[in-house]
């Protein structure tokens, strides 16, 4: 085989967020309490939908499994960034490159299917409230965790298809803050038009087409619930808000980014921040600060294990009742 067909760079050079020296302790304290909010506060709506026997329905299981995702997605890239502002050479590894290309795929489409279930499980629960368990089975929830898996493996796989045997033989500075797949193709010593096309393709083909299904979904439970009372109707509305800004705050970014096709570097940049590490900050707030039951299981968990001796079992018992 030609040498040309061999990758001779080892490495690649990340430019990250910002060139400025003096940014950089504020940029690192900024995303390093960032970080610690987003695993604390996913972590947390975890730990209170596994304690709580009222929180084990349909909802927020795939409302759990919502937060263990936004968790993945943040430290494939986040952990990295802030080493990184406290480095003068932010290099990564060329296999750790493809790796990391791999399961940011992987999971951001996951996430992308795992929103589309949410929706799907919604739907159930406000047009067809009868039938809700019968149709939400455990099984049923355990097969939409297990298809956004398979769609996230299906979907990076054939993304990393049209990179991994690209020849990386000279430049090698990716300007993000992560190895993002456009900008690494666009590095190969060969032209590489056809193979951006086919990835922007496939990722607005996901991107897009679970957009769709989102709107046409909100769009049927809004219709619906239109002819029912008021207070059915605000407390739609009131579920349905936060699964639109949720929406909204995810797929935004990452439409923006690989449809969109006047979008700059520095733009870019600044959506991949946002996808990366501001919605699943964002989307324990958006969940919680709008649901009673996750407030009142909070409550009641942070009564169990912060104040054991100053709040006896029936007292507590008392204030879950109350918050509910």
């Amino acid at each position: 085989m030609d040498e040309t067909n061999h990758s001779r760079v080892t490495e690649f050079v990340l430019l990250g967020l910002s060139s400025s020296q003096e940014l950089q302790p504020i940029l690192f304290v900024i995303f390093l309490l960032l970080y610690t909010g987003i695993l604390l506060g996913n972590f947390l709506i975890i730990l209170t939908v596994i304690s709580d026997a009222h929180l084990h329905t349909p909802m927020y299981f795939l409302l759990a499994n919502l937060s263990f995702t936004d968790v993945c997605v943040a430290s494939l890239a986040t952990p990295k960034m802030i080493v990184d502002f406290l480095v003068e050479h932010k290099s990564i590894s060329f296999k750790a490159c493809l790796a990391q290309i791999f399961f940011l795929h992987l999971t951001g489409g996951g996430e992308m299917v795992l929103l589309v279930s949410m929706a799907y499980d919604r739907y159930v629960a406000i047009c067809k409230p009868l039938h809700y368990m019968t149709i939400m089975s455990r099984r049923v929830c355990v097969i939409l965790v297990l298809l956004q898996w398979c769609v996230g493996f299906i979907h990076t796989v054939s993304q990393l298809a049209f990179t991994v045997n690209l020849p990386f033989c000279g430049p090698n500075q990716v300007d993000s803050f992560f190895c993002d797949l456009p900008r690494v193709t666009k590095l190969a010593c060969t032209d590489t038009h056809v193979i951006s096309l086919l990835v922007v393709v496939n990722s607005g083909f996901l991107s897009l087409g679970s957009f769709l299904l989102l709107v046409i979904s909100y769009t049927v439970i809004l219709m619906t619930v239109r002819k029912r009372s008021s207070a059915s109707m605000a407390k739609a509305r009131s579920t349905l808000t936060a699964h639109i800004t949720v929406v909204t705050l995810f797929f935004g970014p990452c439409i923006f980014i690989y449809v969109w096709p006047f979008s700059s570097y520095s733009i870019d940049k600044v959506l991949a921040v946002f996808y990366t590490i501001f919605t699943p900050i964002l989307n324990p707030v958006i969940y919680t600060l709008r649901n009673k039951e996750m407030k009142a299981a909070m409550s009641k968990l942070k009564n169990r294990y912060l104040k054991p001796g100053l709040v006896s079992a029936p007292m507590r018992n008392v204030v879950f009742l109350e918050a509910k």
